[in-house]
This record gives C-alpha cells, structure tokens and sequence, in this order.
C-alpha cells in the first residue's frame, strides 16, 4: 500500500535500516532541476532508493506567547540549553506501544520509567498501581519478545518481564533529570508523539547560535521534530538528502529488491566495528566532513585514502580554568610541549587525602575557617599551612561518648616549626596548594608521577604543528584520562598518517578493497582535539556517578543542634576557646602566606555556607521539630548509627534555607542588641 513519503518517515524504524522504497507519484523542480540546496527536490514516478538513515535536521518548538498565543519556532540542534522533560499524560495502552515507541536498552539514558494505573497481576508477584517501573532492556525468547523490567522496594530491586502483548493503561513518570537537546533527540523523543519540555538553563557558549526564542523564557514548549531521509540511488555514488515533507508517495520494496546494487557509504563507527584482519583497506570517500582540524585536511581533498587500523587511544580531557566560558580539550599522550605546575584547589580534606603521594609532601594553605566539634580534632583558620601526612583512625569524645573516626594526619606550619595535628575527614573547608616545584613536565611524565585532576600551564609549546591550541591557554584542569576510538588513515601515497576520532568525525566511506601488499607505515600523528560542550559532557556525564562522596559532617551534640552562631565579626565579644578548639585573637600574628599563593579574606559569603551546610545536615534529622525564634528546640538523639542517604537538593530549595538562615541571623542580633544579657542566657 502506497504511503506518503511523510508517513512513511514517522513509521520508520531505524533498526530495520536500510530499506528500499519506490516512488509511485513523483515530484518535480522545474522539470530537470535534480538538487536544490544540498536537498533532493525531484524524484521521478518510478525511482528505487535505497534509505540508508534518518536524522533529525531541527525542532519546531510551540510556545505560549505574552497574548496567550501559540507561536511556532525552530530550535536549533546545538542550542545550549538544559531542558526537563514533562512527563506524557497520554497512556500506552501495551507494552509493545512502548517499545515501539520508546528508546529501550541498557545505557541509562535508554531505560524509560513508567506506571501502571491498575494492579499487574503476573506469574513473578503482583506489581501494584502507581509503582514505578524501569525499563532496562528487550530480549526474545521462543520467538517471543518480552521487556526486561525492574521494581524498587525498600531499596531492593526486583525484576520482572513483561510480554509485548501485555495488555495495561501505562503513564510516563516524572523525570527530574537535565538533558540537553541532542539528548533528548537521541533518547528520549516517543516516536508518533510530541515531547513537551522545561526550559532550565541556558548553558554558556562560546559560540553564539541563532534562535527564536524569546530571552529568558519561561514555561514549557512543544517539541517536534523535523527529519531528513539519507538515501543513495543506483545510478548516483554520492548520499542525498531528501526532506520527509516532499510530496509523493511511496511503497516498501524492500523485500523484492537487491540491495547489494547500491552503493554501500559505511560511517567511521561502522568501520571500526569490522574485525582486525580486514585491516589495512582502500575506500573512497562519498561524503566529506564539514569541520575537521587543519592536520587533517586531507580528507577534504583526497578521492582515496587507506585505513590501516582501528583501535582505542589514550586522551587526557582538558579544561580551560577560567570562570566564565570554558574551552575543552582532548590532549594525547604524545603531545610534545611541555607544562609546569599550577596550584591546585581543595574543598575538603578528603580531597587532600586523594591528592596525597608519598613521592611528594603536599604542602596547603587554608582558605576557609572550619571549627572542630571533636575533642581531640584540631580546628582549621584561614591562612593556616599544612603537611598534609596520611590518613588514620582516631579516637575522639564527640558529644559526651567516645567514639571512632576518621582522621587527616598533617603537620601544621607556624613559623619554622612543625606541629603534629590531625583534621577530621568530613572538614568542610577550603585549601589551595602551595608549589615548590620549577620542574617542566611533558604530559605523559604527569600521568604517572602525579593523582589526576591536576592543574597545569604550557611552558613551552609543541613545535611539530603550526598552530599549538594549549600555548595560549591561561591554564589548563587536566581532568582524567580516558580512551576513545581512533582510525589510522594515510592518503593512498602515504605521504603522510594521522589518528582521527570515530565519533567526533562525520564522514561517509565505502570500502573497495582490501589492500594485500605490505606497506612501511610512517608513525601516527596525533592533534590536540577541541571538543564542543555536548561532547565534552556526553564524556563526562556519569564521571562523578562511579565515585564514592565525601564522608558526611558529624551531627551536632543535642545542646548545640540549633544555635545557629553568629559570624564572628558581627560579635561584640568572643569568649575565649576551649581547649583544642583555637580562635583567632583579633590582633594575633598569623604565619606568612608562600608569594605564590595570594592572599584569601573570609567574607559573610563563606560563613553563610557553612552556616548552610549545618542547617542542611540538622534539617535532614526526621525527630527536628519546628519552633518559634524565641523557643528552644528539642531533639531526641537517636545515636550515630542511622544510615545516611545522599540526594540533590533543588537550587531553589537551597536559596529558600539560605533565606531562612537570614531572616534567622538578623532575628538573633536584633535580640542581642535589644535584650542583651537577657537573650544570651534564654539560649
């Protein structure tokens, strides 16, 4: 049955690629016009094309305008945008809509949540109405399809399958994830259906891209996506483009034709998927790459090239350090300039304890003041200097018991001597490092004499390219070392060999024939790789999901659980410090800061965070009961042995218990100044 090339688009599966279709009425441009604007515009009654992908060229985007209006915009692919997905009110009536509909497999993005509106009576146990359910996978058995599927109950998962026939009214669930647009595209567009977004934040970019959308929108759009057909012919060697909107109808000719007559365009992920001893083969490039770095030019002129392998390579991921927009980087271990060392910044002293090398003293100064509240533990004031030594068990009186923690061995510098302390591990702080070392490194030397992230500054730049990308960058994070898939190419006279990246690549070959003869490979040269922000956080997306957080700040004693103190400068006089918990004298002499560090001043900023972190800790007890300013409140100590749970906590949340604190604070001092000794002693 004949389909317009529209409906034929949006029922599309990309999993059942390539497929041929023939056109049964055809379009035309002007009679012989063939191609407008890198689109196919004519495409005569009777015409085999071989469809060989389908992409996404832009988003049509439906707002609601200041006039209650709808208006349409488009939305660019790279708009630097976070968006929420509004979870779908219309229900899926099978489990087969759903995975026909829905991006189903085992990466995290692909693992869509729903629930059922009825109790699902199965042969496993009963999932009950309202229960969310993951999707993680789809799997045939028997000739039957089923979908692998997962249940949380009290922090156990359970699995379960479902048949594709299975019959249920299935609703979307609230995802409090950020995506950004491509992801979206990729993952999480329902096929057949419109996807309704928030707008969270607009990223910073580097490059400006044009867009319609209104500055500072806020409300929610209507996503539709606009797609583009890639299709060869068979009398054509190049891929064309034609637009899904075309005019004309189609019919699926697949099984009644060879595909094999056609050309075979191959992307590079689908050469490096092919087994090592097609390698080194001779193909043709069909469809050049738009943007590729300057040593790689090549590609842009060459009729021919050879691939000669396909392997993983090590890159180290780069960061400008700036504090505004960011410039990211893909740097291999071959590059040949050479960096000296920059100072690197600490928020805790569990940071100090990852940093620590026994090759190296590691040598901080304090940037942020941190009270103890371990009888045993050393407080920390800005400015103060540490040997940082190692990590030990110590045991302390917290609270009136005695009890075991975790503990940071240093030696505090004053003057020239050395004195023994130790700083608990869950220290909310702020250290910046102290360098003495001169030395030049090459990048390679970095990686295995110091911890990654490491700060670092080209000193001498890489003079086998023209143009060193590192040489003016200010300074530079190195953040981890990662591997990314890599194609060696040489032009057919093997004037020259080069790597270049598989994913970050577009680029269209077709393989003509293995090459039998033994050639003398010159080395591979590597390029320092400038890499987009959706590249840069698709690689480090879920880096910071596999490490372990901090430990958690201690619980106050019940005594002290809701006396929120007040900064020291606004008080009028401090009384002295117990012993083991020094405070600064407000004329006592603190040791010099090293000239390579600049000096750090404590604000009302810096208080106000630790004051949150310890509103944050105290408002996570389930006993807190709520009181007036002027009551005391009552905790029950349930001991130290609950289990703490980790979560993220929305920015307007944060900024309502920031004002609380606020509002709190200036009830505090207006007390003190009006009631005086009256108010101190009611505390």
């Amino acid at each position: 049955m004949a389909l317009t090339l529209e409906e034929f688009t949006r029922s599309l599966d990309p999993k059942t690629l390539p497929r041929v279709i023939q056109i049964q009425s055809g379009i035309y441009f002007q009679g012989s016009v063939y191609e407008m604007f890198g689109k196919e515009c004519c495409l005569p009654t009777g015409e085999i094309i071989k469809i060989i992908g389908i992409n996404i060229t832009r988003l049509t985007a439906e707002i609601e305008n200041e006039a209650g209006r709808n208006n349409l915009i488009e939305l660019p692919l790279d708009y630097p945008g976070l968006f929420r997905i509004v979870a779908d009110k219309q229900p899926y009536l099978t489990a087969g809509e759903i995975a026909e509909s829905m991006h189903i497999s085992p990466n995290r993005l692909g693992q869509p949540v729903l629930r059922s509106a009825n109790d699902l009576h199965l042969t496993d146990g009963t999932i009950q109405e309202g229960e969310s359910i993951t999707l993680t996978s789809l799997t045939t058995e028997n000739d039957e399809q089923f979908v692998n599927c997962e249940v949380t109950r009290k922090d156990k998962k359970h699995t379960f399958t479902l048949l594709i026939s299975q019959h249920g009214e299935f609703y979307e669930c609230q995802d409090d994830q950020f995506y950004t647009l491509q992801e979206i595209i990729e993952w999480k567009m329902p096929k057949g259906r419109k996807r309704t977004v928030n707008l969270v934040k607009t990223l910073p970019s580097r490059e400006s891209s044009y867009c319609d959308l209104p500055e500072n929108f806020e409300g929610e759009m209507i996503l539709t996506p606009v797609y583009e057909l890639q299709a060869v012919m068979k009398f054509r060697r190049d891929i064309v483009h034609i637009p899904f909107n075309l005019d004309v109808e189609v019919i699926d000719v697949t099984d009644n034709c060879d595909i094999n007559c056609f050309v075979q365009p191959l992307s590079p992920t689908d050469i490096f998927k092919r087994p090592p001893e097609e390698f080194p083969v001779v193909a043709e490039i069909i469809e050049r790459p738009e943007q590729i770095p300057e040593e790689l030019n090549f590609l842009r002129s060459c009729k021919q090239v050879i691939i000669h392998h396909a392997y993983e390579a090590k890159r180290i991921l780069a960061s400008e350090i700036r504090s505004d927009v960011q410039r990211h980087f893909l740097v291999p271990l071959t590059y040949k300039g050479k960096f000296k060392r920059r100072p690197r910044k600490f928020p805790t002293a569990y940071d100090l304890e990852v940093a620590k090398r026994d090759k190296e003293q590691l040598h901080v100064v304090a940037t942020k003041s941190f009270e103890s509240h371990y009888n045993g533990l050393a407080s920390v004031s800005v400015g103060d200097q540490f040997l940082v030594q190692r990590r030990e068990t110590s045991e302390v009186i917290y609270g009136g018991t005695r009890k075991t923690v975790e503990a940071l061995a240093c030696e505090k510098i004053e003057g020239k001597t050395y004195e023994p302390v130790r700083i608990p591990m869950c220290m909310d702080g702020g250290f910046v490092e102290v360098i003495h070392d001169k030395k030049q490194y090459h990048i390679s030397e970095i990686c295995q004499k110091f911890h990654l992230p490491f700060n670092v500054k080209v000193s001498v730049r890489d003079l086998s390219v023209s143009e060193d990308l590192l040489a003016a960058v200010p300074g530079l994070h190195l953040e981890e070392e990662i591997t990314d898939p890599y194609l060696v190419v040489t032009p057919t006279d093997l004037s020259e060999c080069w790597e270049f990246p598989v994913n970050r690549t577009k680029i269209s070959l077709q393989l003509l024939h293995r090459l039998e003869k033994q050639v003398r490979l010159p080395a591979a040269q590597t390029v320092v790789e400038e890499i987009s922000e959706d590249s840069y956080y698709a690689l480090r997306r879920y880096v910071m999901a596999t490490l372990c957080p901090p430990p958690r700040p201690p619980k106050k004693p019940p005594s002290e659980l809701l006396k929120l103190e007040i900064p020291q400068s606004q008080k009028p006089d401090a009384p002295s410090s117990p012993k083991g918990q020094r405070a600064n004298p407000p004329n006592a002499a603190k040791p010099p800061l090293p000239a390579s560090v600049e000096p750090y001043t404590a604000t009302p900023e810096c208080e106000l965070k630790t004051l949150t972190a310890s509103f944050l800790t105290d408002m996570s007890n389930p006993n807190l009961k709520k009181a007036s300013s002027s009551e005391t409140c009552v905790v029950e100590d349930d001991g130290d042995d609950d289990k703490h749970e980790y979560e993220y906590i929305d920015e307007d949340e944060v900024e309502n218990i920031r004002k609380k604190i606020q509002e709190k604070n200036i009830n505090i001092i207006s007390c003190k100044k009006t009631h005086g000794n009256q108010y101190e002693q009611s505390i």
